[in-house]
Parts: structure tokens; C-alpha cells; sequence
């Protein structure tokens, strides 16, 4: 940083639509097809009594933290709101979020996965309700960049992902990269790795000096989606995977999937991720990698506060430049949608409540909890360490394009099938080619029938 101040929230908005290969029009104020009739108001106090239930899945240590200080300050600023917050992993939140939805009794408020296998069925499903309204009345547009307002936009009849109705806002930025023990590499007398050539040279420099290369546990499945996205983003580069995963063209059996399939089908066999990984769960993973048992270990900057606090100067973050590209590119973009269900009886707080979380201030709170929030502020300068790496990291895959969206955003079961084709990949049940043919068979069958 040389000292000097950068302007990230410029950087951020001028660059993610490219690095997303958005091009739409953002939702706007406009009404839309899905959006309410009706006023819609910015009087909280005047709404009376009020439990506002609110499922997340905020339970990465600084986020959490920042959740509570943002919910205490809701309260303490509207004392006739009192926040019902009911937290559960990514995985549960998954498996339990539709069919709360569809209760008698649903939330209020709730964190929804963007893509066609959780959004998309929820406004299919009439589930949760357009925000095209509510940003007429908060201007969400003007502050945050319309290609992370595009991934939480769908048709109103949820077909078309990054369609014209704005259904949820996100408050956390995000980059899957790899983290990296200073300590080890310099023991190796090694550099970061920032290409896929450099990272194996790594990992067989630490396999030949008796040290784990890189800690990896998939028994929740979700890691294999990062896993995979960082390797073929390294080999594909970013136009290929967004085009893959938007359905523009290209095919999940191509030469770079296959590739990216081969290499960590290698990985597992030469004994650089931890061996038995299907059965090893990521935070036992993580614990590894942050005891300093391990070299490197692949996540997203969602677990930054978890490790600067465990490594302090010790932790580093990197990502990985494809051959004959002149910037990264890896999988990314923004935490989960903040979303008003239709069952709501009370939209307008419902609303208000989002805004407040995920506004400049909260923005703020965030970076004080060791996080990443969407949008940085323009005054702040990162502190030294690894907060300068992950925001330096953020600025640089968003202004170059190289920032590519989660691979389970691709058809309404992707997530399943990748997931599970990954497991099966690391323990060597498939080949890489029949790897790469289950996720087309999924992927034709769902493009073929739009």
C-alpha cells in the first residue's frame, strides 16, 4: 500500500461488473413484475411492537461478532424491535431454509444462497418478495455496484438468474484463495505461490520436508466447491468459467475441467491434501492448518478474522494467475442475500433492518471484526498483515475481471452434484473425465430445458 490511501469503493464499482461479466441493467427503483404493491415505508418506530425473526448463517468468528453489534444497535436505536435471531451453518441453513419458508410460522428476514438452487427456488417458489421497492426508498443502487446487485436479481418468476428484480443485499465480500503458514514457506525457502506451477512446487518442497502441503477437509462437501473453483479458475481463466457457470457456452467435460480434475485427483494421490479428506471435517482441517501443521490451506476471506487471530503475522493470502494472464483469477463475490420473505408481516421493518446491516456504518463494524465487507470504505487503509493481503487481493481480482462467480450458482441441483463429484474425485472413485461428464450431464439437462 506504500502508505497511501486507496480508493476501494471506487475500485469496487467501476471494476466488479466486468469481473463478472454482468451486463444487464441493475434492478433499480423501478416496480417491477415481482415487485409489491403498495406504499412501502421508512417509519420503523411507528410500526408498534415488534419480533422480527431473522435466520443467518453468519457464524464465522468476526462476522458473528459483527452480526450481534449490528442487531444491538438495531434494538437500542428502534427499542420497539426485538431481533429473534436463530443462526445455523451453511449447510443446515441449506437444508432447512425452504421448507421454514413454506411454514405456517416463516421468518422474517433470512439469508438466502444466490443461484438457481436456493434463490431461484424461492422466488419460483413465491417465498421471498422483490426488494425493487425498498431500494426506491434506500437507494441500495447508488451504493452498491450493479454487478453485486446482479447476482441477487432474478426474473420474477426466478428462471433467469440476474434477471430485473433485485432480491436480496449482500454485506460481506468474498474471495476464495489460499492461505498461506509464513513461517513454513520460509523453513522451505520458498516464495507465495501465485500461479498453479508455484503452489505444487510448494507443496512438493513441504511433502519432501515431512510437512503436510495443504490441510483440506470435505466431509461437510461445501470445501470441494472452493477446492475445484481455485484450480480451474488457475487453468480455465475467468471468461471460460463464467460462461460455464452463467450458461453463455462451453462445456464442463472441456479440456480445463478436465485438467483442473486430473491435477487434484494428483494432489490426493501424491499425498498433498490431507489423505482421507471425505471423513475430515473442515474445521478440523483449519485447526491444522492454524496449529501450523500444514503449508496451505483454501478458503475464503471469510475466515480471515478466524486466522489472524490463531496465526497472527504468521498468516498470509494468495491467489493464482492462469498461464499468459496478467492477474488472478478465482472463485468469489459476495455473501449470502439478505432477503424479505413473503410471509413477513412485517416488511417495512424487515427491510429497514437489512439496510442497517449492511449500510456504510456497518460496513465499518465489519472491518473491525477482522472481515471483509462488499463495499470498502474509500478512507480506509488496510492494516499491515494479512487484512492489506485479502483487501489488496479483493481490489485486484475485481478491477482486472478476475473475479468468477460460485460454481453451485450453475443449475438449481449443482450444488448436490458437484459436490458429491468432488468426494468422489479426491478418492479416486472416478476419473477425472467421468468427473467432469457428471457435472455436464447435470448442466445440459438444465440449460437444455430453459
Amino acid at each position: 500500500m506504500n502508505g497511501k490511501k486507496r480508493n476501494w469503493t471506487g475500485v469496487i464499482a467501476v471494476s466488479v461488473a466486468v469481473a463478472l461479466s454482468l451486463t444487464a441493467c441493475a434492478p433499480g427503483s423501478g416496480s417491477g413484475p415481482a415487485a409489491s404493491s403498495g406504499p412501502v415505508s421508512k417509519d420503523v418506530a411507528g410500526a408498534g411492537d415488534v419480533t422480527l425473526t431473522v435466520w443467518d448463517q453468519n457464524t464465522d468468528e468476526g462476522i458473528t461478532d459483527a452480526q450481534e453489534k449490528l442487531n444491538a444497535e438495531f434494538s437500542a436505536k428502534y427499542p420497539n424491535v426485538k431481533i429473534d435471531r436463530v443462526t445455523q451453518s451453511f449447510a443446515d441453513l441449506k437444508t432447512t431454509l425452504k421448507l421454514a419458508l413454506s411454514g405456517d410460522n416463516p421468518p422474517d428476514v433470512v439469508q438466502a444462497n444466490q443461484g438457481y438452487p436456493d434463490m431461484g427456488a424461492f422466488v419460483q417458489g413465491g417465498l421471498i418478495r422483490s426488494l425493487n421497492d425498498y431500494d426506491g426508498l434506500y437507494d441500495w443502487s447508488s451504493y452498491y455496484p450493479e454487478s453485486l446487485l446482479k447476482i441477487n436479481s432474478f426474473s420474477a418468476d426466478g428462471k433467469t438468474w440476474q434477471g430485473d428484480n433485485l432480491y436480496g443485499i449482500s454485506q460481506t465480500g468474498e474471495v476464495v484463495g489460499i492461505y498461506y503458514n509464513k513461517k513454513i514457506l520460509t523453513q522451505l525457502g520458498v516464495e507465495a505461490p501465485t500461479s498453479l506451477d508455484e503452489l505444487e512446487k510448494d507443496m512438493a518442497a513441504a511433502k519432501a520436508a515431512g510437512i503436510l502441503p495443504m490441510a483440506y477437509g470435505d466431509i461437510e462437501k461445501s470445501p470441494g466447491i472452493h477446492l475445484f473453483g481455485v484450480v480451474q479458475a488457475a487453468i480455465a481463466g475467468s471468461d471460460a468459467v463464467n460462461k460455464l457457470v452463467t450458461g453463455a457456452g462451453g462445456a464442463w467435460t472441456d479440456d480445463a475441467s478436465v485438467e483442473a480434475a486430473k491435477t487434484i485427483q494428483d494432489w490426493s494421490s501424491e499425498g498433498y491434501i490431507t489423505e482421507g479428506a471425505n471423513g475430515v471435517s473442515r474445521d478440523d482441517a483449519l485447526a491444522q492448518f492454524e496449529a501450523g501443521q500444514s503449508a496451505f490451506y483454501i478458503v475464503g476471506t471469510w475466515k480471515q478474522a478466524a486466522i489472524s487471530e490463531a496465526m497472527g503475522d504468521d498468516a498470509g493470502f494468495t491467489t493464482l494467475t492462469p498461464k499468459g494472464a496478467d492477474s488472478p483469477v478465482t472463485t468469489g463475490g459476495e455473501g449470502l442475500a439478505w432477503a424479505v420473505t413473503t410471509g413477513s408481516k412485517h416488511p417495512d421493518v424487515a427491510a429497514a433492518y437489512i439496510d442497517f446491516i449492511n449500510n456504510a456504518d456497518a460496513a465499518k463494524t465489519f472491518i473491525d471484526e477482522n472481515s471483509l465487507p462488499s463495499v470498502i470504505p474509500a478512507d480506509y487503509t488496510p492494516k499491515p498483515g494479512l487484512e492489506t493481503d485479502v483487501f489488496d487481493t479483493y481490489g485486484k481480482v475485481t478491477s482486472s475481471g478476475g473475479l468468477v462467480p460460485y460454481l453451485d450458482y450453475s443449475t438449481p441441483t449443482f450444488y448436490d452434484t458437484l459436490t458429491s463429484a468432488v468426494q468422489q474425485l479426491t478418492d479416486k472413485q472416478v476419473t477425472p473425465e467421468a468427473f467432469t461428464e457428471i457435472l455436464q450431464k447435470d448442466y445440459s439437462g438444465f440449460v437444455g430445458s430453459k
